[in-house]
């Protein structure tokens, strides 16, 4: 039976994130409760399962694949610094070739901040998180959850990535090409002048390293 509530969370999670947000369920459901309420409802909705696809995941039979070691948690540590990092600087700024970017018609493609690093820094967070984890974890249930995680965000890039171009037009070429001259040495330069996001995905890397414990009854520090 806990193999069926693992399995029953991870298909409700991917449908979820895969029907809500297409038309015509997106449109209709926009204009029923409006922008707003849309992505708060939404990400009320994606909290919740993934709270429970990783209690289910918990609870699923333990089946080891490989055994910890000391050393995994300074690797994960060290992920999850850059994964905070990431998020403080993409969260809340325009980014017209991904997910979640807001007021995207102030992009500046000579200016892309971390959009001349990557073009959809969320996505190599999540992707980098769930690897981090499946290093972690060990086992078969942890393996099959983050692995998909992973998996599920490097190819989503590339989904994203051809419905933008066909949806934009030349002026997703075009933006893509004034981002690339602006060179990847100036980006992450330009990323040294954010000291403020940058200090916010420090905080955040600290309060993750206090929560955890409580959240997932597994401190990090310690193992």
């Amino acid at each position: 039976m806990d193999w069926i509530e693992f399995s029953l969370a991870l298909i409700v999670f991917f449908l979820s994130h895969g029907t809500l947000i297409r038309p015509p369920i997106k449109p209709w459901l926009v204009k029923l409760i409006g922008t707003g309420g849309f992505t708060f409802g939404y990400s009320l909705l994606s909290l919740g399962v993934l709270a429970w696809l990783i209690s289910a995941a918990g609870r699923a039979p333990f089946v080891s694949l490989w055994y910890w070691q000391p050393w995994h948690n300074h690797v994960v540590l060290m992920v999850m610094f850059a994964v905070c990092l990431i998020l403080g600087l993409a969260i809340g700024r325009p980014n017209p070739f991904s997910f979640g970017g807001s007021k995207n018609a102030a992009f500046d493609p000579d200016r892309p901040g971390i959009v001349g690093v990557m073009r959809h820094p969320l996505l190599a967070a999540l992707a980098l998180w769930a690897l981090a984890h499946v290093f972690a974890n060990g086992d078969l249930a942890h393996l099959i959850m983050f692995g998909t995680f992973a998996v599920f965000a490097m190819v989503g890039g590339r989904i994203i990535d051809r419905r933008k171009n066909r949806l934009m037009g030349a002026e997703w070429e075009e933006l893509r090409q004034r981002v690339k001259q602006s060179g990847l040495s100036k980006a992450l330069l330009s990323l040294m002048r954010e000291p403020i996001r940058l200090l916010a995905g420090a905080a955040g890397y600290v309060a993750l390293i206090v929560a955890h414990p409580y959240l997932f009854g597994v401190n990090p520090i310690a193992g």
